[in-house]
């Protein structure tokens, strides 16, 4: 129901399963838009976690904190119009971050979606660049923890030209750095 004709986080988690031996691979989602495709593929599936931080209600209506998966793999933290670094880092280290530790995922795939930054016009979160780089420091001690490291980046969207090219610069500098 996005922007996107294939969904490459899934295919790339379930790439790194089937040619990898991945065994538990996660999708970590930063998007302001609740990734419904990501969340339906997997609704069912114990091998894949999918973890969504994102503004609700916003287009496209789903990823409320209840939504939970049939195998409880799914993990959505919304967060409300105008909400900041602060409440995000608070989604990610009371829901996001233990519910990914705990599932000790073999390969982890970031779904890297800028246009939470305060400057793009489709949505009304209030995201900086450091909050980004944080997030994915966050998310690559995970990966070095329980996956060897291994982690993949998916750019998902941004709309705001300056907004989107702050932030993908300190996403690939934390990358770059762990």
């Amino acid at each position: 129901m996005g922007f996107c004709f294939f969904n490459t986080a899934a295919i790339t988690a379930r790439h790194a399963q089937r040619k990898h031996g991945a065994e538990r691979a996660a999708i970590v989602d930063f998007d302001v838009h609740h990734g419904n495709g990501s969340q339906d593929i997997f609704w069912s599936d114990p091998t894949v976690m999918y973890c969504s931080t994102h503004q609700m209600p916003l287009y496209p209506g789903t990823g409320a904190a209840t939504e939970r998966g049939e195998h409880d793999t799914i993990v959505n933290a919304p967060l409300r119009a105008g909400d900041g670094g602060d409440r995000f880092k608070e989604a990610f280290e009371t829901v996001i971050l233990p519910r990914l530790a705990a599932f000790r995922p073999d390969f982890i795939v970031i779904s890297a979606g800028f246009d939470a930054h305060m400057r793009d016009p489709l949505a009304n979160l209030n995201l900086l660049e450091p909050d980004f780089a944080w997030a994915t420091q966050k998310i690559m001690a995970i990966a070095d923890a329980s996956a060897h490291g291994r982690i993949v980046s998916v750019l998902e969207g941004g709309y705001d030209l300056q907004g989107l090219a702050g932030s993908v610069v300190a996403h690939v500098g934390a990358l770059m750095a762990g």
